[in-house]
């Protein structure tokens, strides 16, 4: 038994290696014929990249001859272009080098030929100097001058020229400007008026409150000051507490404000309670007191007017005007008059009765926060009125009161005049008779200053002065630089708001008489002359 497994096993060993060989010659075989086909295909590609080699080169030759060939082409033709570019130039240089020298034989005949005229010129010149001499010889032989004494005549003749050539300047340019000055003259005169008068200052901005007693003074003062300083924070004010018995004075520019301290400060004198916490709630309870006045005085005036539709925001600041005064008279009062004086105007002439008393109501608005905002009254008024959409006429009208515009309308003429009645009636703006008295006697006396002066008036409440000239002492190109001089003073040494009229008067007259009959035959060379200047200050 093993003996055959012995057998099988060799045999399949044997027949094994038999295949093996058989395998291996065989694939030998196989490999040695793909081999090669691969060289002669390997072959054949490599011959046929030569060729394909070979054409393309030539290919490449040719084509690099055609490139050189119109290479060489286009630089021939470039190098013609230069050429005649460059004998175009040579041509241009030649006849610029002829051009340099033709100007430079004429430049050297000019330089003969001024040279020439200048010998001749100094010789001329020496000539006219000692025919100059000879002639001023002559002159001062005949004239009995000597140079310097005809200078100094000269010199006189010019001044007297150039006198009356100022003067004459002075004039033109104050009819050139006048019309353009007068605009802006009113609007600084107007915001000066407001808040630059002395007069206007002390009666406008102060108010006194009275105190039950003088110890009164030390708690309102409080430990340290902090009580008035709290009070004076709180409300914006002024307090002055001096020698004045039993009374402090409230002072401030803003008159709400004013009004706000002096509540607060009569509330805390009745309660008792003085220290700051109590002073900022009275101070609250005094702005709501006139917060509900000022609308309620708003309400009342366009009531009382039967002006009707207008903004809140402008029934407040209406309100706001009666504690606005001006020489006395106070704001608000002063533009329910004008809306009814201008109403009832209207009426007289058929115009727009509502539209006139609206325009008089709104008038002078701008002075309810004047204090507040930069500008004059006017300026401010008109932007108010526009912001709150007011109609133009309206607008032109409260713009016209004070002839910062020319007025357009009637219903800003009759503002304007309406206005005007309202301010200059007897007793609506108060002014010391004293002060009234003093004022003229100051003009007067400023006026009759001056040297030639003969006479001088203070008319027209003191809106003008009159002065007479003799006429032997000032010229008439004298006088206008003397009326100039006079309201130049007037504004340096007067102080109060408006307008004054410098009119100065030359006049000489020649009277004869008949001899026999006694009767006046003639009168002539009557001459009158005025210069009138007009100062805003």
């Amino acid at each position: 038994m093993i003996y055959y497994i012995i057998e099988g096993i060799l045999v399949a060993v044997v027949m094994f290696i038999v295949g093996s060989l058989f395998g291996y010659q065989r694939r030998k075989a196989t490999a040695e014929r793909e081999i090669g086909s691969a060289e002669e295909e390997a072959t054949r590609i490599v011959n046929e990249a030569y060729k394909s080699a070979e054409s393309k080169k030539r290919e490449a030759l040719v084509e690099a001859k055609e490139e050189i060939l119109k290479a060489r082409n286009e630089y021939e033709q470039e190098e013609k272009e230069r050429r005649a570019d460059l004998q175009k130039q040579e041509r241009r240089l030649q006849q610029k080098e002829e051009n340099l020298d033709r100007k430079t034989e004429n430049m050297e005949k000019k330089e003969e030929h001024l040279a020439n005229r200048l010998a001749k010129l100094e010789a001329t010149q020496a000539e006219a100097e000692r025919i100059k001499q000879e002639q001023v010889d002559t002159l001062e032989r005949i004239s009995g001058f000597t140079a310097e004494e005809a200078k100094t005549y000269l010199l006189d003749q010019l001044e007297a020229d150039v006198t009356h050539e100022s003067a004459m300047k002075i004039k033109e340019i104050e009819a050139r400007f006048k019309d353009e000055a007068d605009t802006k003259a009113r609007e600084i005169i107007s915001l000066a008026i407001q808040r630059c008068a002395a007069d206007h200052v002390a009666e406008a901005t102060v108010s006194v409150v009275p105190l039950p007693n003088d110890e009164m003074k030390g708690r309102i003062i409080g430990r340290e000051g902090r009580n008035i300083r709290t009070l004076e924070t709180l409300t914006g004010v002024d307090l002055i507490i001096d020698d004045t018995p039993e009374a402090i004075t409230v002072s401030c520019f803003d008159p709400v404000r004013r009004e706000i301290a002096r509540l607060a400060l009569e509330k805390l004198i009745l309660d008792g309670r003085i220290h700051p916490a109590r002073i900022e709630e009275m101070v609250e309870k005094a702005k709501r007191e006139v917060d509900a006045t000022i609308k309620a005085e708003g309400e009342r005036a366009i009531f009382e007017t039967n002006v009707h539709g207008l903004h809140p925001e402008l029934v407040k600041l209406l309100g706001r005007m009666r504690y606005r005064t001006s020489y006395g008279q106070n704001v608000l009062n002063h533009s329910i008059e004008v809306s009814h004086i201008a109403g009832l105007l209207a009426a007289e002439i058929g115009a727009n009765v509502a539209e006139a008393k609206r325009a008089g109501l709104l008038h002078d608005l701008g002075k309810s926060i004047d204090h507040e905002v930069e500008g004059s009254h006017v300026s401010i008024g008109v932007e108010l009125a526009r912001k709150y959409r007011e109609s133009e006429n309206v607008i032109h009208a409260i713009h016209a009161h004070h002839n910062d515009v020319e007025p357009q309308t009637v219903v800003a003429c009759l503002v304007q005049a309406a206005d005007a009645i309202s301010a200059a009636r007897p007793g609506a703006r108060r002014e010391n008779l004293e002060n009234y008295i003093k004022r003229l006697e100051m003009l007067e006396e400023i006026t009759s200053s001056f040297p030639g002066v003969e006479k001088s008036f203070a008319i027209q409440a003191g809106r003008e002065v009159r002065i007479m000239v003799k006429p032997d002492q000032v010229s008439e190109d004298q006088m206008v630089l003397l009326a100039r001089d006079i309201a130049k003073k007037i504004e340096e040494e007067l102080e109060y708001p408006g307008q004054i009229k410098v009119n100065v008067i030359r006049e000489s007259r020649a009277v004869e008489y008949d001899k026999i009959k006694y009767r006046k035959i003639a009168r002539a060379a009557v001459r009158m002359h005025s210069g009138s200047f007009c100062i805003w200050f």
